[in-house]
């Protein structure tokens, strides 16, 4: 390689190669970058709720919002590099996630905790919406390893709004 060419490609944007093709790129690294607004903004309402949790449910409560924060984050890593292994780039600040982000934050002083079981289980369910939509546009593209990683998400998401519905239930 000669000197020039090392120079060059240190100041290149990025363009991580793929086989995947620029139209692939072009369309699934920005659903990829929505998904991963979504996927902070629902995790710092999980935790938001998890340290004003309240009541006497409180340490049941605070120790599921707590496991379901964790299994939120976990996601954020793997998306984001997802988008960059396919030749995308995405979020680069706080901004760029309100930019993006369709799950509205909740920055009320008081939430009842059944309040925020309801809140967070609609979320959730709203979140795995957003997951079966960036499917559907990988799959067009024929990126069968975004897909696979988006439906073991979908299930642990299904099963967060599942367990949330469940707690939050009354007795009859």
């Amino acid at each position: 390689m000669t000197r020039s060419t090392a120079e060059s490609l240190r100041t290149a944007p990025l363009q991580t190669p793929t086989d995947l093709g620029t139209n692939a790129t072009k369309d699934i690294a920005p659903a990829l970058t929505a998904l991963l607004a979504d996927t902070f903004a629902l995790y710092l309402k999980t935790k938001n709720f998890h340290w004003h949790m309240s009541g006497p449910h409180f340490r049941d409560y605070h120790l599921l919002l707590d496991e379901q924060g964790e299994q939120i984050f976990a996601m954020t890593d793997a998306i984001a590099e997802r988008a960059r292994k396919i030749g995308g780039t995405t979020l680069r600040s706080i901004g760029h996630i309100a930019r993006l982000q369709r799950l509205a934050d909740n920055d009320a002083e008081y939430v009842t905790p059944s309040d925020m079981l309801a809140e967070l289980a609609s979320d959730n369910r709203q979140l795995a919406a957003f997951l079966r939509a960036t499917h559907a546009v990988a799959e067009e593209h024929n990126d069968v390893a975004t897909t696979s990683l988006i439906e073991v998400w979908i299930d642990e998401t299904e099963r967060r709004a599942w367990f949330l519905f469940e707690t939050g239930r009354t007795a009859s």
